[in-house]
This record gives C-alpha cells, sequence and structure tokens, in this order.
C-alpha cells in the first residue's frame, strides 16, 4: 500500500509499531499483569457504584462473571471494590483538598480512579508509590476522558506526600529529577 502525497504536504515516515501499546498508548491487555486487571475490574465496578448507584455484592457477582476476570487478581479487586465502597467518604475528603473544582465537575471514570489511586495509597502499602501513580494514570488514559489523566497525576501527585511521605521522600532524594 503506497500513499499518494497530498499538494503542498511533506511525505511522512511511516509509524513505527510500538509493542505493547494501543494506538492510544495504553498497555495492551496481553502485557498486564494480574494487579493491572484487578484495577481494571475494580474501574468497572467502582463506575457502577457512582453511576447506577448499585451495591457492591451485586458488583462483586456480576463483575466474576466477565471475560477476562479469572486473569485478574481477585484478593487485590476485593479489596479495591469493597475498600473504595466502603471508605467512599473519606476517600472523597482527601481528594477535595487536591482539587480546583466541585467533585461533580469530574467524571465518574477519573472519580473511579482517583478512589483506587488513593485507596493503595493507604491501604496497600507493598505497592510502591510510583506505581500506584502509574497505574491510575493508565486507566485513566485507557477509559478516561482526553486529558483526564492529567487531572489524575496532578491530584495523586500532590496526595502522595501526605499519604507516602517516607517514600516519597526517600524516593525524591534518590531520583532528584523525577
Amino acid at each position: 500500500m503506497t500513499e499518494t502525497p497530498v499538494a503542498g504536504s511533506a511525505k511522512r515516515p511511516p509509524r513505527q509499531a510500538r509493542v505493547g501499546l494501543t494506538s492510544t498508548g495504553a498497555r495492551k491487555a496481553g502485557s498486564k499483569n494480574t494487579r493491572s486487571r484487578a484495577r481494571e475490574f475494580a474501574l468497572q465496578g467502582l463506575y457502577q457504584h457512582l453511576v447506577g448507584k448499585n451495591p457492591a455484592a451485586d458488583i462483586d457477582t456480576f463483575t466474576r462473571d466477565l471475560a477476562g476476570f479469572n486473569k485478574a487478581d481477585a484478593a487485590h479487586f476485593d479489596a479495591l471494590l469493597h475498600g473504595c465502597i466502603d471508605h467512599a467518604d473519606a476517600l472523597d475528603t482527601l481528594i477535595l483538598t487536591r482539587m480546583d473544582r466541585p467533585m461533580g465537575e469530574i467524571s465518574p471514570v477519573e472519580h473511579a480512579v482517583l478512589w483506587i489511586g488513593v485507596y493503595e495509597m493507604q491501604h496497600c502499602p507493598d505497592v510502591p508509590w510510583r506505581v500506584v501513580l502509574n497505574e491510575c494514570i493508565e486507566l485513566a488514559k485507557e477509559f478516561g476522558g482526553t486529558d483526564g489523566h492529567k487531572y489524575v497525576n496532578a491530584v495523586l501527585n500532590g496526595l502522595a506526600p501526605e499519604l507516602r511521605g517516607p517514600e516519597v521522600q526517600a524516593d525524591r532524594a534518590r531520583n532528584p529529577a523525577a
């Protein structure tokens, strides 16, 4: 297949294939680990809770029957789904301290991603704070609005020193440019 040049335009070099990434820059399903998959399923469940007001038990039952759930870390999914719903008010209170707009002005996807990020920073010390941040940015890129990942990054990066102070300080001391 050859491209016909348009008058007045320079011929572009062919696009390079990016292994393991979709056209939007998100990771392909085959390159995701079990916890990343658990976060995706938790995000879908939290969306159902935020938009449809569905109870956690119903969401849990429905989600476990979805294709691909067997490749997710079920324990991490449980912790995220039930933990975020059980601690929703406390999570929102923390998130609002770093937001420049009311909660109602962000999409339910970004809201759920922020819940996951804050919950993991608070309750999953085995997951490094940078992993939490990167995973949430990936979720927002894949499922959220065009620039939603930038907002998620800003809010979670602002909360990280408060929620993971010593870890963030040690990390930034090792990598001052980061």
